[in-house]
């Protein structure tokens, strides 16, 4: 009720404010959350924009989209596919397109203007999508492999090229193109577009992306050479103790390039079994154990034409539909940036060990000069040993080796094609000279999401937390979110995922690589409704149904609405949550307690060394899997009341009030103790709002004083993201604070304290006597306790939604700690929301800001109106500034668009 009385307050405001001065603009036009796609395979896709205004409270009231297939006809408003026409809406993102029928290979350009008040803007800059194939029909090419691909451990990367002639000038060049493996595209001896690891890691044996790139400027009017690489990538891993082999037994590509000559006619170039293939320098390729090449077998110009390829042999048709292949849906994959290393030394075994100086994933540039055949060795690991030794045990089978042989003809440069690597170390083998800076650059790879968060303090161990938080999400949102990028396991494990996704979309814009990830995830789901531990599912179909774990289904969909406030996520989402759910219901049967099937638990929750006194923090796996059957059926019934399915939300939200009265009769005492008397219990009874009122607050105190009684956190995987939002909402702020700045172990500063530049899997990785926690299962690089990053961003600097996509939020920071000032920044889909604050001798300085077309609740720390002036002018002077007292040391003030300073006066 107060948003809607304040909506129509601003909404008056903006009509007074903004006539005859305020100057709208737009910027970040997307359409499917990408800027100028090429591969849109969707009939109605969503348009967004943001709007830059000039004035403060500057609202959209309506908006004007057109489309069309002509640039020139869009200006003149001229043979559109589309008009909205005006319409009557402040929504700026995910306008649906409501056009003419899109057809396959089209380019559409679009633009858009908004009316704010009585101003009307100008027209923005146009925007354009292209769209993909609709129809699997569409698809002319056909798979081919290399008879040389016989699928030993592992083969050398076949290469395959073909010569084609265009007689006319290109007007219009586009190839598309997949693989089983993984690819790179050559033509006329240039590398096709900047993804790597292509076509991603999807559900293979129900779908793999296809990408397209524009190679207009790559080809011409008379002969050309089109070739690709491949690599065995996700398909094959060689390991034991992963599954991957049962997708296919070959590599293969498949290839289309689409030609439009200037004078409207076409041509098409297709794989087919007149292409030729061979092997070359590529010895060996695996994702775990790194790449073998040999530089003497460099085949020079192999993808130009006349290049003489007389030896090589003919290729194979392969029997696979194209049925399988979408346009792609994710993020890719490419080079984000270069890092140094900090030192290069030899230790007292003579090896040369080169430090990067962050735990990094990627891979290494190699230059160097050298004799014909000699061999350069580079191994990688995340850490030394106590000794300053390098050590690979964690890494269980993966190798992560490059072996590069060199051809001795001057300077060489390489890099691997079909592998990456998680590490800071590296060891250096076979160089003729001590390497230098010179010789060696780290590659930064991960998918290209671009950083939304900031967030920074007076705490400098805080800051380099938050450093930590981030570089973990880069190195795991390699195309899927991982568990961690180093060890022979790298998968989609699903219940870190959930764990880490609301930090992850604070941290980074996320929406497109979660969509991808979880459509993969409906497809791996079982007909009997169980979710995998991972996605895509390589372990087999026994490796499913754990709780937390396979609840991820239902909680990312709702965090990635709640963060990007499209429906559509869970409109595709739907029929898979509620899958899951039925499951847990049938399973639960009339008790609505979920006590069968094997669970995880509270994953490596604290357990001292000597636990003859407390054996540990462990938690009822049947506790926790009828709390988190309650979560996501809550979760479920939200959604089913959001898309209008008003049975299907009656039924859930009695289905979630019965798993709560059993949860209590069966785990809580009238005085509001859980029967595992843990963090975890409580952290996650609270959040997931399971306890009867009266024993809410009892519970709370539980929770502070067992927090109080070890001075630490004592969580796991399940308990972590909850626990510090817990203790802020009821009053704990302190112990909450006293959990983020404790040092020892365990704690999240406490691996800052010993050189972590990344998230550790355990609270103690490296022990307090500098020993190493158990090897089978020790990642130095592992985000799910980077969760806590998401209670930094919405209590110390109080950034929090207030409905969907942060259309309006509120800024409520609770100042403690000891710091002496926080910010932090995110980058909604409407635009960027700051809030920071400084402790200033007796003063608070706090500044917000608040982008164009949202509504803002801001919180400023002060005992009455008269205390907070800004910039400058009492509050009862500043035009379009709503007042209210909150009574809890908070001035509450109703806020439109614009850059706020506050003054408090203690």
């Amino acid at each position: 009720m107060k948003i809607k009385k304040l909506l129509t307050a601003v909404l008056l405001m903006v009509s007074i404010c903004i006539y005859g001065r305020n100057q709208v603009s737009f910027y970040d036009l997307k359409t499917e959350y990408k800027t100028n796609p090429i591969n849109i395979d969707v009939k109605n896709p969503g348009l967004s924009w943001k709007v830059l205004a000039t004035e403060r409270n500057t609202l959209q009231d309506y908006y004007q989209i057109q489309a069309s297939l002509s640039l020139s006809d869009l200006k003149r408003g001229k043979n559109l596919l589309w008009d909205s026409n005006k319409t009557e809406s402040s929504s700026s993102i995910h306008n649906k397109y409501e056009g003419k029928e899109l057809e396959s290979l089209q380019r559409v350009y679009w633009r858009v203007r908004v009316w704010c008040g009585k101003n009307e803007s100008s027209w923005s800059e146009a925007a354009f999508f292209e769209t993909g194939f609709y129809s699997a029909s569409e698809w002319k090419a056909q798979w081919i492999r290399s008879s040389f691909d016989q699928k030993e451990e592992p083969d050398p990367s076949p290469y395959f090229r073909k010569e084609f002639n265009l007689s006319k000038k290109v007007k219009k060049a586009r190839v598309y193109t997949s693989s089983i493996g993984i690819y790179e595209l050559y033509l006329n001896g240039e590398r096709a577009g900047n993804e790597y690891l292509t076509p991603g890691w999807t559900s293979y044996k129900n779908r793999i992306q296809y990408q397209v790139y524009d190679v207009t400027d790559f080809v011409n009017q008379g002969n050309n050479a089109i070739g690709f690489v491949l690599g065995n990538g996700w398909v094959r891993h060689f390991k034991s103790n992963i599954h991957a082999d049962a997708y296919f037994q070959h590599l293969a590509g498949i290839v289309q390039l689409e030609i439009e000559y200037t004078d409207g006619t076409q041509k098409t170039i297709l794989t087919d079994d007149s292409w030729k293939s061979t092997t070359g320098p590529i010895l060996s390729s695996t994702l775990y154990d790194g790449e073998s090449y040999d530089a003497r077998k460099e085949m020079s110009g192999w993808s130009n034409a006349g290049f003489v390829d007389s030896n090589w042999k003919g290729t194979t048709i392969l029997n696979q539909s194209t049925d399988i292949l979408v346009g792609s849906q994710g993020v890719p994959v490419i080079k984000n940036e270069e890092i140094k290393p900090v030192k290069i030394w030899q230790n007292d075994k003579g090896e040369v060990i080169a430090d990067m100086g962050q735990n990094m994933v990627g891979w290494i540039k190699l230059k160097i000069k050298g004799p014909k055949g000699t061999k350069i060795t580079l191994k990688h690991a995340e850490v030394l040993d106590q000794e300053g030794n390098f050590y690979t045990e964690n890494l269980r089978e993966a190798s992560q080796l490059i072996e590069y042989i060199l051809k001795g003809e001057g300077e060489e440069i390489y890099e691997p094609h079909f592998s990456f690597m998680g590490f800071r170390y590296l060891l250096l083998e076979g160089f003729p000279d001590m390497p230098d800076n010179e010789n060696i650059t780290g590659i930064v790879v991960h998918s290209h999401i671009p950083t939304t968060g900031s967030f920074e303090c007076s705490n400098p161990l805080i800051n380099q937390l938050q450093n930590n938080i981030q570089w973990g999400q880069k190195g795991n949102f390699v195309d899927i979110p991982t568990d961690c990028p180093q060890r022979d396991e790298r998968l989609g494990w699903t219940g870190d995922a959930q764990a880490f996704a609301t930090t992850a979309c604070f941290n980074m814009y996320t929406p497109a690589f979660y969509k991808k990830w979880l459509k993969d995830l409906a497809l791996d789901q079982d007909d009997k409704g169980r979710i995998p531990w991972v996605v895509p599912n390589n372990l087999g179909e026994n490796s499913t149904g754990a709780c937390g774990w396979a609840d991820a289904g239902v909680i990312v969909p709702w965090i990635v609405y709640q963060y990007y406030g499209d429906k559509t996520i869970l409109e595709d989402q739907y029929e898979s949550m509620k899958a899951w759910v039925e499951y847990q219901r049938k399973t639960a049967g009339d008790s609505y307690l979920w006590n069968t099937d094997w669970h995880f638990g509270d994953w490596l929750a604290y357990i001292p060394e000597d636990t003859r006194g407390y054996p540990g923090a462990t938690t009822d796996k049947d506790l926790l899997a009828t709390a988190f059957f309650a979560h996501s059926t809550n979760l479920l019934q939200q959604t089913a009341e959001i898309l209008g399915k008003s049975e299907d939300a009656k039924d859930y939200a009695q289905l979630f009030e019965n798993i709560k009265l059993a949860f209590n009769r069966e785990f809580v005492t009238e005085k509001g103790r859980l029967s595992s008397n843990t963090q975890t219990a409580y952290a996650v009874a609270l959040y997931f709002n399971l306890l009867p009122g009266g024993e809410k607050e009892m519970a709370a105190k539980r929770l502070a004083d067992d927090v109080r009684k070890f001075g630490h956190i004592t969580t796991g995987f399940l308990g972590t993201p909850y626990i510090n939002h817990v203790l802020s909402e009821y009053g704990y702020n302190d112990e909450a604070y006293m959990l983020l700045n404790r040092t020892e172990y365990p704690s999240w500063l406490y691996p800052v304290t010993r050189g972590a530049t990344t998230i550790w899997e355990r609270w103690d990785g490296i022990k307090p006597d500098g020993s190493f926690q158990d090897a089978s299962m020790n990642s130095f690089n592992h985000y799910a306790y980077g969760a806590v990053g998401d209670w930094m961003y919405r209590t110390i600097a109080g950034i929090n939604q207030s409905s969907p996509g942060f259309k309006t939020f509120y800024i409520k920071p609770e100042i403690g700690g000891d710091l002496s000032y926080a910010k932090a920044s995110y980058n909604s889909m409407y635009g960027e929301i700051k809030s920071d604050w400084e402790l200033n001798d007796n003063k608070i300085l706090m500044n917000v800001s608040i982008p164009a077309n949202t509504i803002a609740r801001v919180f400023v720390p002060a005992s009455s109106e008269d205390k907070i002036k800004e910039n400058g002018l009492a509050l009862s002077n500043v035009n379009g500034i709503e007042i209210r007292e909150s009574g809890d040391g908070y001035v509450e003030l109703g806020l439109g668009s614009g850059d706020y300073s506050f003054e408090v006066t203690k």
